[in-house]
């Protein structure tokens, strides 16, 4: 199926690009997400008509991501959970936890946005994750978990 991007989408194209994508990726989370359209004729004279709209949208999305990635360049994510004596704790850290704990730090971050390139942390200590903000902005920060004992 031929569709008109209305976003930029990773491995895909930019802003305006017609693109051939398999029909279910098209029917099921790019034209629902509204971050496509089919590419008939009038929806081609319609995005034209809206480009510039659109692309200033774009522009403000990317520019209020900019912002927030640099407030949050340099956060500590401080979690506890419980752990044995030897330092592995019992379950893990995963994204879930700490986009939660971002959210209460006052930075709007989904679980989908944390990106762990190891896995789910699962000893005490300091990690790495990277928090992509934007498809061109991605962000580092470190996770501290503190253990506690049962």
């Amino acid at each position: 199926m031929q569709i008109i991007l209305l976003d930029k989408v990773v491995n895909l194209g930019n802003l305006g690009e017609v693109v051939r994508v398999k029909d279910g990726y098209a029917r099921n989370f790019l034209i629902p997400s509204g971050r496509a359209r089919r590419a008939t004729a009038s929806a081609k004279q319609e995005f034209e008509a809206r480009r510039a709209e659109l692309e200033k949208a774009a522009a403000a999305k990317l520019a209020e991501s900019q912002t927030v990635a640099e407030k949050l360049a340099g956060t500590v994510a401080k979690l506890t959970q419980k752990a044995g004596v030897d330092g592995r704790l019992f379950g893990s850290v995963t994204n879930a936890d700490i986009a939660e704990e971002l959210t209460k730090n006052g930075f709007k971050v989904v679980k989908a946005q944390i990106r762990m390139p190891n896995g789910p942390i699962k000893v005490v200590g300091d990690s790495t994750v990277s928090v992509a903000l934007h498809t061109d902005v991605v962000v580092e920060i470190t996770v501290s978990v503190y253990g506690e004992t049962a």
